[in-house]
């Protein structure tokens, strides 16, 4: 049972019967998940636009990318239910059989991310680490110009933005298999749970 369950608003006038076919909508992602996700979206495409170019932007996108890895560590332990990394472990147990499953049509329904939004996840967060990490290296007099600290960034930084294509690939093919706006979702921080 969900507790925040509730139903989606209805006009004054609108006096039917409730159909039990209706659907409600839940909040999922708080307001802090939310932001975080569009300002690390954000961050991740002006260090793809920016680097040997505006080498100065391309830095401070980069600490600011390592400053929201750490906010997104923390709030996975402090922030709201579905912001927690509580369910990590069992989504990505569950991932095989899901992708599986997935090739056949059946997604299932999940109130927070699906087992393969949970290893986008973890994908997506680690390649960041690695990236932000060794970018920030790169810079200082120890590790300035060390050739595997520039190749691992450069390589993560191309993980990255392979894992954002498919990460946007599957928030569009999961919304026409479960005919749901998952971005408006993101924006909104509420989905549509059936009634």
């Amino acid at each position: 049972m969900i507790e925040e369950a509730v139903p989606e608003a209805r006009g004054a006038s609108d006096r039917r019967p409730a159909d039990r076919t209706v659907s409600r909508t839940v909040a999922v992602w708080d307001l802090p998940l939310r932001l975080w996700h569009w300002a690390l979206a954000a961050s991740v495409l002006a260090a793809w636009f920016t680097p040997t170019v505006h080498d100065s932007l391309h830095r401070l996108v980069g600490y600011t990318v390592l400053g929201l890895l750490v906010f997104r560590l923390l709030w996975g332990f402090l922030g709201s239910r579905y912001s927690r990394f509580r369910m990590v472990g069992v989504r990505l147990r569950a991932a095989p059989s899901y992708l599986w499953n997935l090739r056949r049509g059946i997604t299932g329904r999940y109130i927070g991310l699906n087992p393969a939004g949970t290893v986008m996840l973890v994908a997506l967060l680690l390649s960041l680490a690695v990236s932000a990490i060794t970018g920030a290296l790169s810079v200082t007099v120890t590790f300035f110009g060390v050739w595997w600290i520039e190749d691992t960034h450069a390589y993560a930084s191309d993980a990255v933005i392979v894992l954002v294509v498919l990460h946007v690939a599957g928030v569009v093919l999961m919304g026409m298999l479960q005919r749901e706006n998952l971005i408006r979702a993101m924006l909104t921080g509420r989905k549509r749970i059936r009634a």
